[in-house]
């Protein structure tokens, strides 16, 4: 069974980002969110349960999904012998376990295939993402506390 709290925040997450539609199902209970056009339906089914969210402005939507690639499409030339590291999951970037550390990795770092580069928070869960290859990092693509999503490049690695 989903918190009211989850579903909200799922709801905010598929708001912020250019996903369109996301399913989860646990434990019998079954979600589905779906951006059609410019609203939003939320079906909720545990029985005969049905919520249906639209939001009130849905026009910042389209503000970060247009300046995502833009930053992407700056290093594109240099990429071609670069490793991108990319989320696997829609979440949070955090670049420090908490707001008061130092980042897991700053521009010109070396890192090895265990080292954490970042921590992605999903529903209240911390996830810590390693940098899966050996080299030095080379562009970090997202700021700090920015909702990224699935597969989102999230930093350059000069493999090594």
């Amino acid at each position: 069974m989903f918190k009211l709290s989850e579903i909200k925040e799922l709801i905010k997450l598929v708001d912020q980002t250019s996903v369109q539609e996301l399913e989860i199902e646990n434990e019998g209970t079954r979600i589905a969110i779906r951006k059609p056009g410019r609203t939003e339906v939320v079906n909720v089914q545990t029985a005969p349960l049905s919520h249906t969210y639209v939001p009130a402005v849905p026009t910042p939507v389209a503000a970060p999904v247009a300046a995502a690639p833009a930053a992407e499409a700056k290093p594109a030339a240099d990429q071609s012998n670069l490793h991108k590291i990319v989320s696997p999951m829609v979440g949070t970037f955090y670049r420090a376990p908490s707001p008061d550390a130092s980042n897991f990795v700053n521009v010109g770092d070396r890192v090895n295939d265990k080292s954490v580069v970042c921590i992605l928070e999903a529903m209240k869960l911390m996830n810590p993402l390693e940098a899966e290859v050996k080299g030095e990092i080379v562009e970090i693509l997202v700021e700090n506390g920015q909702l990224v999503e699935f597969g989102q490049p999230l930093f350059l690695v000069k493999p090594e």
